[in-house]
C-alpha cells in the first residue's frame, strides 16, 4: 500500500498550533470547574462518611429484630426523632427560602387606597363628596390613644410586640381548611394591612400564606406605627367607608379626634364585620354590637389602656346616628363640584389620574347662604313660567352667577340637576351678550380713544362726547361706509327702533341705545373693544367676530365671565380672574394652589366713569330700588335673532336671551335667560315671552332675589 509522504515541519506545525492552542486554552477553562468539582465531591464524601453510621442507625429495618408482635413493626425512639428532626429541618428550609424569595409588592392596592374628595363651603362647612369610595387618610397622631387602644384591644393588643404574625392564628386557619372545608381568620393587623393593601379578600390557603410572609417581611421594615396608621387608613367599617375617619363620620357625625373611649369600642366592633355588628340593620345586630362594645371595654381596662373609673362611666350603650350623614353631591352641588374640581386640578397642578385616588379636601368659594338664596329665587321663576308660558318653559334656561370684586366665585347656578342635565349654564358660552356688551365698547373708547378721519391722531373721548342716536344710521369707517359682503350698508338698530337724536356717549349708555355704540365701536376700533373685553375678563374663545356687530355683543360670554367684567369696574379697573377654590390639602398636607392675581385692565378713572353711566341705568330702570346713598349698578341686555342687522332688514325677529347684570356691595351678579332644546341643537330659540317685559324684567327680578337686600 502506497503511504502518503510525510508533511514538512512548517505544515506540521501549521497543522498543529491551532489544535495545542485550543487544548491549552480549554484546559486553563476546565481547571477551575474540575478542582472545584473535586473540592465539592471530597466535602460531600466527608459528610456522608460522617453521616452514615447515624443514617444506619436511623434507617429503619422490618420487621425490626429483637422485637415481637406489633413491636417489630413500629420505628425506633432515635427513628422517631429523626423524623421529626428531618420534619423540622426541611419546615424550617422551606419557610426560609419562602421568606427570602417573598417581595413585598411595589404597588399598593388601588382600590385599597384610593380616598374621596372633599369639598367645603367658605365657612368651612362641607359641601359635597366624591369618588368610588368614603375615604380620608388621617396621620395616626390625629387619632386619639383611646381609638388606637379600642381597635389594638379588639383585634390585636399583642400588636407592639408580635413579629407580624400570628402562628396561633395561621396553625387554626390550617386546621379549619383542612379538617372542615373553609378557612379561618386569626390574622394579626400586619397581616389584615398586607390583605387590604396588597392582596385581595380570596380565603384561600395560598393567599394566606403569602399574606404570612409579606407581613413578616413588612414587620422587619416598617415601624409599627406606620402599620397600624395604614390599618386605621384603610379597613372597611360599613355603610361605604373605609378608614377610621369616615367610620367616625358616617356613624357618629363627627371627625375622629372627637372620639372618645366608648364611641371608638363600638367602631372597633365593625371591624369584625359591620354588616353584623351595625345595630341600625337589626335586633339581632344591636345585641351582637353591645356585647362586642363591652368586652372591648373590659378589654382595655384589662391590658391597662382604660381606668376600671373611665370604664364605670361608659354604662350607656353610644348609639350610633340611624343613617350616614356624610355629604353627598345632587343638583346645584354638583355644578359647584364640577367648578371647583377643574380649577383644584389646574390652579394646583395636580393630573387627573392623582385628583381620582382621592385624600384631597377642596375649601370652596361658594357662600352657602348666597347659593340657597339663589336656587330658591329661581326655583320660583322656573315655576312662574310654567305657569305663565307651559310651552315656552319647557326648554327654558337660566345661567347665575355671583363674583366678587377680588374674584371669588360665590355662587352659581347651573340648571334644574346636574344628573339630568350636565350642561352647566352659568358657565357655557353659548348666548350672545347683546346689549349687555355695551359697558365694553364704553371702556375701549374711554380707555384708547378713537380715529374718525383717515392717518389722523386718536381724539380723546368722554363721558360727554355726544353721537348720533337715531335708528338705522349708517355705520362709516375713516374711509366711508361700511359694506358688507352682500354689497349693503350696515345699520345699527335700537329696540323699538326709537330715535333718539343726539345724545352723549353716558346717556346712551344708560338708556341702552344701541347706534352710538356700534358707530363707537368702529372708531376706537374693533380690536381694542376686543382687548378691553378680554382684559376685563371675557375670553377670547367667547368673542364675536371683528365686525360691527362685536359691539352689540355678538360674543357669548357666560354668566359667570360677565360677572366677572362688570366687577372689573366695580374694582377701579382691576381684574382678578374668577377662582373658585382658595386652599388644597391632601391628608392634612397643604397642596400648593396658583392664586390669581389683580392686574390693570382699565384705568381708575374709565372704570369710575363706566360706574357711573350703569348706576343711571339702574337709577333710571328702577326708581327707588335702593337707598339714594346705595352704590348699586347695572344694565338690562337683550339679544336679537340677528344681531348688526342692515338698514333693510325689519324688527321682526324676536329675542333669544335677556340679560342683566349689575353689582351692589363688592358684588357682581349677571343672569341670562334663554331657550334652547338640548336634544337637538344648541342653537338659542325665541324667548316667547319668557323672559318678561322691559317693566318686569324676568333677569332683573332674579338678580334682585339674588342681591337682597340692595343697600
Amino acid at each position: 500500500m502506497r503511504v502518503p509522504p510525510p508533511a514538512s515541519t512548517d505544515e506540521t506545525a501549521l497543522a498543529q498550533r491551532p489544535e495545542r492552542s485550543g487544548g491549552r486554552a480549554a484546559r486553563r477553562r476546565d481547571a477551575p470547574s474540575l478542582s472545584a468539582r473535586i473540592r465539592i465531591g471530597a466535602l460531600l464524601g466527608a459528610l456522608v462518611a460522617r453521616l452514615a453510621p447515624y443514617a444506619r442507625r436511623v434507617r429503619p429495618r422490618y420487621p425490626r429484630p429483637g422485637r415481637t408482635g406489633w413491636r417489630r413493626w413500629v420505628p425506633s425512639g432515635r427513628q422517631w426523632l429523626g423524623i421529626a428532626s428531618t420534619t423540622v429541618g426541611l419546615t424550617g428550609l422551606f419557610l426560609a427560602i419562602a421568606y427570602a424569595a417573598t417581595d413585598i409588592p411595589k404597588d399598593l392596592n388601588a382600590y385599597a387606597t384610593q380616598q374621596d374628595n372633599v369639598y367645603f363651603w367658605s365657612d368651612g362647612t362641607p359641601m359635597a363628596r366624591t369618588g368610588w369610595v368614603q375615604r380620608q387618610a388621617m396621620p395616626l397622631k390625629e387619632i386619639p390613644e383611646d381609638v388606637r387602644w379600642a381597635v389594638l384591644a379588639a383585634e390585636n393588643e399583642s400588636f407592639y410586640d408580635d413579629p407580624g404574625v400570628s402562628f396561633k392564628g395561621l396553625t387554626r386557619a390550617l386546621w379549619r381548611t383542612v379538617g372542615q372545608g373553609e378557612t379561618q381568620g386569626g390574622s394579626t393587623i400586619t397581616q389584615q394591612y398586607v390583605k387590604n393593601v396588597y392582596l385581595n379578600q380570596d380565603q384561600t390557603l395560598s393567599r394566606k400564606f403569602t399574606e404570612a410572609m409579606i407581613a413578616l417581611k413588612l414587620d422587619n421594615r416598617m415601624s409599627k406605627d406606620a402599620i397600624l396608621e395604614g390599618y386605621l387608613n384603610t379597613s372597611w367599617f360599613g355603610r361605604g367607608t373605609y378608614g377610621i375617619q369616615r367610620a367616625a363620620q358616617a356613624y357618629y357625625g363627627k371627625d375622629v379626634s372627637q372620639l372618645n373611649a366608648s364611641q371608638a369600642a363600638f367602631l372597633a366592633s365593625l371591624l369584625k364585620g359591620a354588616g353584623l355588628y351595625d345595630p341600625t340593620l337589626s335586633a339581632a345586630n344591636h345585641k351582637r354590637a353591645v356585647e362586642r362594645w363591652k368586652w372591648t371595654l373590659d378589654r382595655m381596662v384589662r391590658i391597662g389602656k382604660l381606668s376600671p373609673s373611665e370604664r364605670a362611666g361608659y354604662r350607656a350603650f353610644p348609639e350610633p346616628l340611624r343613617q350616614n350623614p356624610l355629604y353627598d353631591t345632587g343638583q346645584q352641588s354638583d355644578y359647584l363640584v364640577e367648578l371647583a374640581s377643574q380649577y383644584a386640578q389646574k390652579a394646583g397642578h395636580i393630573p387627573a389620574r392623582e385628583f381620582d385616588l382621592g385624600g384631597y379636601q377642596i375649601y370652596t368659594t361658594f357662600d352657602r347662604k348666597r347659593e340657597a338664596a339663589l336656587d330658591g329665587v329661581v326655583a320660583g321663576a322656573r315655576k312662574k313660567a310654567r305657569q305663565t308660558h307651559p310651552d315656552a318653559a319647557t326648554a327654558a334656561h337660566y345661567g347665575i352667577a355671583s363674583v366678587a370684586t377680588d374674584g371669588r366665585v360665590l355662587a352659581v347656578y347651573g340648571g334644574p340637576d346636574h344628573r339630568k342635565q350636565g350642561y352647566n349654564e352659568s358657565n357655557a358660552g353659548t348666548v350672545p351678550a347683546g346689549s349687555a356688551f355695551l359697558p365694553f365698547v364704553y371702556a375701549a373708547a374711554l380707555e384708547h380713544g378713537v380715529v374718525k378721519q383717515r392717518d389722523a391722531p386718536r381724539e380723546k373721548v368722554t363721558p360727554q362726547s355726544l353721537y348720533d342716536g337715531d335708528d338705522g344710521v349708517p355705520i362709516s369707517t375713516p374711509e366711508g361706509p361700511y359694506w358688507n359682503r352682500s354689497g349693503k350698508k350696515v345699520a345699527a338698530h335700537n329696540d323699538g327702533r326709537k330715535s333718539w337724536g343726539r345724545l352723549t356717549l353716558r346717556e346712551a349708555l344708560a338708556k341702552s341705545v344701541n347706534t352710538p355704540f356700534m358707530q363707537l365701536g368702529m372708531d376706537t376700533g374693533l380690536d381694542k373693544v376686543r382687548q378691553t373685553a378680554q382684559a376685563a375678563g371675557l375670553l377670547p374663545s367667547t368673542m364675536g367676530p371683528q365686525v360691527p356687530a362685536l359691539s352689540l355683543g355678538s360674543s357669548t360670554p357666560s354668566a359667570i365671565r360677565m360677572a366677572s367684567g362688570y366687577a372689573t369696574f366695580a374694582a377701579a379697573g382691576q381684574h382678578v380672574e374668577p377662582y373658585s377654590v382658595h386652599h388644597i390639602t391632601r391628608n392634612g398636607a397643604t397642596v400648593r394652589l396658583d392664586s390669581p392675581e389683580a392686574r390693570r385692565a382699565v384705568t381708575a378713572e374709565v372704570a369710575a366713569e363706566v360706574t357711573r353711566a350703569l348706576t343711571d341705568s339702574f337709577r333710571s330702570a328702577h326708581p327707588g330700588a335702593a337707598p339714594a346713598t346705595a352704590a348699586v349698578s347695572g344694565k338690562a341686555g337683550t339679544t336679537t335673532g340677528a344681531i348688526g342687522t342692515t338698514a333693510a332688514d325689519d324688527d321682526t325677529a324676536d329675542d333669544t336671551a335677556a340679560w342683566y347684570v349689575g353689582t351692589a356691595r363688592a358684588v357682581s351678579t349677571a343672569v341670562v335667560v334663554y331657550r334652547m332644546d338640548l336634544a337637538k341643537s344648541l342653537e338659542p330659540l325665541p324667548l316667547k315671552g319668557l323672559a318678561g317685559t322691559p317693566t318686569d324684567s324676568v333677569p332683573y327680578d332674579i338678580w334682585a332675589g339674588v342681591m337682597s337686600p340692595l343697600r
